[in-house]
């Protein structure tokens, strides 16, 4: 690696709330990449009850390269933009890190060599998700399939390539501020959002081939509704921003709340449910499928059903709701 003196400098941003159980091990790990980067680690946090904030002071206390700021507004969104705002200055490259994820020791090393050798805007990864318990070993099984993502090419290991999306891992704060941050309108798929408007504005995204990251999802099925009730509302928003049109991936999962819908007509007419017994025995098939081939536990495919349902109805909740909620910047 090139000498620290020579590189780019760089700003580590940890957007968190109530995130004690992650917080400290994850900046201990990211501290020898700020040293060696000459870079300073922000954690903004949202108003944290749990003792994150506390145990963010103690380091802090014993490494001026940590700071802890305070997110009046809650969402990672504006943690990232108040964060560039406050210590941005003189830093080329922002690195997002989100507290719920894990990331191997030389991950913020691999995002500058890789945008130093492709003169990328902006540095996205794979995202790879990993469970523990039972419940988040089915989530990561079916967040980790095609079923479950629709092939989001950056649910998958990547051998390097030019996208139009990405888990966001780095960018050059100069393309970060020429389009204006995160929208912060969006508490979900602000990523996607912005990602949309720099490649507008003609900033290129390369997907790395040299890192990822490790997600831990959600531990019960009912955060799992309500994390991709969130997904859905925040990819309507962008369709109505932008005027987007859904992909075919995005537009499959859309039908699942209609069909659902339309399955409590089945006492008109035994037809309505046909098309809801159809999903369920894809996603439960699939789920008996990777419980034997992958040794995964059978929830896989409830999990992906929970997923679908969730993205669906936020995304339907979204494009119907009142205008004051429809309303976008």
């Amino acid at each position: 690696m090139t000498q620290t003196g020579m590189l780019p400098s760089s700003l580590i941003v940890i957007p968190c709330l109530n995130e004690a159980a992650h917080i400290g091990a994850l900046v201990h790990e990211l501290r020898p990449a700020a040293e060696r980067l000459g870079a300073r680690i922000v954690v903004a946090d949202g108003g944290s009850t749990d003792g994150t904030r506390a145990i963010v002071e103690e380091i802090a206390g014993k490494d001026p390269r940590i700071i802890l700021l305070h997110n009046e507004k809650r969402l990672q969104s504006a943690a990232i933009n108040l964060a560039v705002a406050s210590y941005g200055e003189g830093a080329e490259y922002l690195i997002r890190i989100d507290a719920h994820g894990g990331y191997p020791p030389d991950y913020c090393d691999r995002l500058i060599e890789e945008a130093l050798a492709t003169g990328a805007d902006s540095v996205v990864v794979s995202m790879l998700t990993s469970g523990s318990s039972m419940v988040q070993k089915a989530v990561a099984a079916a967040q980790n399939s095609k079923l479950g993502t629709g092939g989001s090419k950056h649910r998958h290991v990547s051998a390097g390539e030019w996208v139009d999306h990405g888990h966001h891992a780095l960018m050059r704060i100069s393309a970060f501020k020429a389009v204006g941050g995160y929208d912060e309108t969006f508490s979900h798929n602000e990523d996607a959002e912005l990602d949309y408007r720099l490649r507008r504005a003609g900033y290129r995204i390369w997907m790395s081939g040299k890192t990822q990251m490790t997600y831990y999802p959600r531990s019960s099925l009912a955060s799992l509704y309500f994390q991709y009730l969130g997904y859905g509302r925040g990819r309507a928003k962008n369709v109505l921003k932008h005027r987007m049109i859904p992909k075919v991936r995005q537009m499959v999962p859309l039908l699942v709340f209609p069909v659902v819908l339309l399955a409590a007509f089945s006492f008109v007419h035994w037809l309505a449910i046909v098309p809801l017994l159809i999903w369920a025995s894809v996603c439960l098939g699939y789920g008996v499928w990777t419980s034997i081939s992958q040794r995964n536990p059978a929830l896989a495919g409830i999990s992906a059903m929970v997923m679908h349902f969730g993205w669906s109805v936020g995304f339907w909740l979204q494009l119907l709701g009142p205008r004051s909620q429809r309303r976008v910047a």
